[in-house]
Order: structure tokens, then C-alpha cells, then sequence
């Protein structure tokens, strides 16, 4: 590519960034809404999760007990597989694993603004790979 077409793809990203700065999308959010991962998100019944993943989401509504110290911590959203939101947002918590000799790869993550009360939740069994919604 030459040096003038260089430019201009440049120009054009940096349009892009500007466009999406200026609609309060940061850029890593901008490109998982441009894969369509947030919005796109599988869900499922909270009937059809494992039991130790109905009794996970239990407790999070409870308040606890939880039996790892992990439990309520924040969760990043690194993988950015779920809607962006400011850090402090999202909680994780562990689904127990029969036979797993550690935490395993099952989660809950939760977010809202009251631990207790989450606004939304989602579960994963492959350790942050992939998340499906959880519904009533």
C-alpha cells in the first residue's frame, strides 16, 4: 500500500475512533458490539443450569454464604463477551464441580449496582469462554 493510502486508512480510523468516543462507546466495547456478542447473547433457564448452579444463584440473592473467598469479587469483563458497563459492574461467583480438585471452570457472573439484587446474570461453564443469560 502506498504512503498516500496508508494515510488515508488512518484517517478513517481515526474517524472511527472519534465517531465512537463521541457516542460513549469505548473501543474495546466498540468491537464486541461490532462481532454482535453483547447484544447476541444465548440464554438459559435458571430450571435448566446444574444444580450446583441453581444453588450458586441462591446464595447470590441470599447474600451468602459463599465457600471461596473469590466469590463477589469484581469481574473484569476482559474477554468484553458481555454488554460493557464501568468496572465494579460485574461479580463472579463459583459453581461448584463435582470431582474438580479446585474451583473448576463453572461461574456465575452477576452485575448490577447491589450484589444481592443483580439486574442481570450470566452462566458459564467453560471459564469465561462463553456465557449464556439466565432466565426464571
Amino acid at each position: 500500500m502506498s504512503g498516500a493510502g496508508q494515510a488515508s486508512v488512518g484517517r478513517a480510523v481515526r474517524k472511527l475512533v472519534l465517531a465512537a468516543a463521541a457516542a460513549g462507546i469505548g473501543w474495546g466495547a466498540g468491537l464486541a458490539f461490532a462481532r454482535g456478542l453483547p447484544s447476541e447473547v444465548e440464554t438459559v433457564a435458571l430450571g435448566e443450569l446444574p444444580v450446583q448452579a441453581q444453588e450458586t444463584h441462591r446464595r447470590i440473592l441470599s447474600g451468602g454464604p459463599f465457600p471461596y473467598t473469590k466469590d463477589g469479587t469484581v469481574f473484569f469483563n476482559r474477554e468484553r463477551l458481555l454488554p460493557a458497563h464501568p468496572r465494579g459492574y460485574y461479580r463472579e461467583y463459583t459453581v461448584k464441580t463435582p470431582g474438580a480438585r479446585n474451583r473448576g471452570a463453572r461461574r456465575i457472573v452477576c452485575g448490577g449496582r447491589q450484589p444481592e439484587r443483580p439486574a442481570v446474570c450470566y452462566y458459564t461453564a467453560d471459564h469465561y469462554a462463553s456465557f449464556r443469560r439466565i432466565v426464571p
